[in-house]
């Protein structure tokens, strides 16, 4: 089946007679299936937290949490707006993505910064999955006319995208120096609650996930 993206383009190109009313069905069903999506990951995150090892990641983590339940209310204002029922589709792409996550931290040592630096990347490929898919369906709202709806999913995308930013700052800047210090110097993280920036950086001013 073709992706979403996929089909948008065959709809502007002309090489799909797709009705506005099969674009509202395709709109309807993305919103379903990010829906389900943003659900998920409110649950990773707390699981994500809970297992990394830094005050900064485990924060930023859990900002972000805050964040996502913010989402999933904006997403039952858009099933409002357009007077569809809440529903969700499963979706099999997060739950692989999810399960990554999961089997990492199962084969990193707890209390170690390569768990850390491990769980951004996880975190980092869920961020570009929600990119890619509100991106879509702004794109098919904006096609549709559903002004209300798109300036709720273009905040939503604002802040993934910022969300991804914050996180690739955080790893470059102190996880994946400090996790390859660990390497070379193999037990050194057992103290590794202590926080891995430096003291006059505020990394807690920059936004949602807190960097």
């Amino acid at each position: 089946m073709a992706s979403l993206t996929d089909r948008i383009a065959d709809f502007f190109s002309g090489n799909d007679s797709s009705s506005d009313e099969g674009l509202r069905d395709l709109f309807i069903s993305e919103l379903k299936s990010i829906y389900y999506v943003e659900k998920k990951i409110v649950d990773a995150l707390g699981e994500q937290a809970d297992a990394s090892t830094t005050d900064e990641v485990r924060n930023a983590f859990l900002q972000h949490q805050e964040e996502s339940r913010v989402q999933v209310e904006r997403l039952e204002e858009i099933f409002r707006i357009i007077s569809i029922a809440t529903s969700e589709h499963t979706t099999a792409a997060i739950n692989g993505l999810i399960d990554d996550a999961e089997s990492l931290i199962s084969t990193t040592e707890t209390g170690s910064l390569t768990r850390d630096a491990g769980l951004i990347i996880a975190a980092q490929k869920i961020e570009h999955y929600e990119i890619a898919t509100y991106g879509s369906l702004l794109t098919l709202a904006d096609v549709l006319g559903f002004d209300q709806s798109a300036e709720l999913l273009a905040k939503t995308l604002e802040e993934e995208k910022a969300a991804d930013h914050k996180l690739t700052a955080l790893a470059e800047t102190f996880v994946n120096r400090r996790a390859k210090d660990e390497d070379n110097h193999p037990g050194s993280h057992h103290a590794s609650r202590e926080p891995i920036v430096d003291p006059q950086m505020d990394v807690t001013a920059g936004g949602p996930l807190g960097v």
